[in-house]
């Protein structure tokens, strides 16, 4: 494709400036059956395509912000929504997991004590 490349962008180019040419009135504007052609009518056609074109990328920019938003939104909504499941399950088992969670409180206290008194003792 490479290679082909120039040939065809020159081809294009030459069939531009053989339609300019060969067309005299190529710039002309309609306005309601009104036709302005001349420089005047290409300044006008290459005015309003522009102001369309500016219209068309703040209406992508607008889009664009608006589903971050929602899609921020729903990313926080649905975080939301599995913490407050992950406490819920948390609470439905904790009851059921009491009689582990006594012995490991114990060992857990007795591990602290047991520090304490290490973290006391080179001091004095």
């Amino acid at each position: 494709m490479k290679k082909y490349a120039p040939y065809i962008i020159l081809f294009l180019f030459a069939l531009l400036l053989w339609d300019l040419a060969t067309e005299p009135d190529f710039m002309t504007v309609n306005f309601d059956g009104e036709e302005i052609g001349g420089p005047l009518g290409a300044l006008l056609a290459v005015v309003f395509a522009g102001g369309g074109m500016v219209i068309a990328g703040v209406v992508l920019l607008v889009v664009g912000v608006v589903l971050a938003v929602v899609f921020a939104g729903l990313g926080v909504i649905l975080l939301g929504a599995l913490g407050v499941a992950a406490v819920t399950v948390a609470l439905a088992i904790s009851p059921l997991l009491l009689p582990l969670l006594v012995p490991v409180a114990i060992v857990w206290f007795l591990v602290s004590r047991s520090r304490k008194a290490r973290i006391v003792q080179p001091a004095a």
